[in-house]
């Protein structure tokens, strides 16, 4: 049987623009109509980074494709979420061009590079393997620590955010694949590396 193959450039050029789109528009969507406490999952940092991974373990290799790639849906993702909410509640327009909006977009570049990586490094062997696979799991994880700060608070209902994020960390470990051994490895490094995303919501005043 022949291995499959990675998306063409072509493929690409008419996939992640409109990914992009959709990821803006679901997000929207799924926090406006989906009851608490699921809709946090919309409105969640760690959802749009497993997109951008999703789509870098679809590009299968390449990083640096795989990272513009990841990038560019993230990006046309923001966007996309407030034209979303112009269109259905009669939200301002102007807000797209908002420098919160440059921000996340920025950030989106970021998490891009990172995550869209990630997906190809997940679909190797040895260590790259293991970071690779460790980050889905590590960016809810990372958001559970968030949520728990919110219900020591008194955030309401902030414990069931915890509980859902803890328990998509610990299904995308297994999800995973591998030996035991393997999944093991990557709860482990898993750990410290919603850590690091602590320090740097942290840093960035989220």
């Amino acid at each position: 049987m022949l291995a499959a193959m990675p998306p063409s450039p072509r493929t690409l050029t008419l996939v992640v623009p409109s990914a992009g789109l959709l990821l803006g528009f679901l997000d929207f969507v799924w926090i406006k109509w989906v009851p608490f406490p699921f809709a946090e999952l919309g409105n969640s940092t760690a959802t749009w980074a497993v997109a951008a991974f999703a789509l870098g373990w679809w590009i299968r290799s390449g990083a640096l494709r795989a990272a513009v790639a990841a990038s560019v849906l993230l990006v046309v993702a923001v966007p996309s979420y407030y034209l979303t909410a112009t269109l259905i509640q009669g939200d301002d327009p102007a807000v797209i061009g908002a420098p919160a909006s440059l921000l996340w977009m920025a950030l989106g570049v970021i998490a891009g590079v990172v995550f869209g990586v990630g997906g190809t490094w997940a679909r190797t062997a040895g260590w790259r393997r293991i970071v690779g696979a460790a980050l889905p799991a590590a960016v809810f994880a990372e958001e559970a620590l968030r949520f728990a700060g919110k219900a020591r608070s008194g955030y309401p209902g902030a414990w069931w955010n915890v509980a859902i994020d803890l328990g998509l960390a610990a299904l995308l470990i297994v999800l995973a694949g591998g030996p035991a051994r393997v999944r093991l490895l990557t709860a482990a490094v898993a750990v410290p590396l919603a850590g690091l995303g602590a320090v740097a919501f942290a840093a960035l005043g989220g």
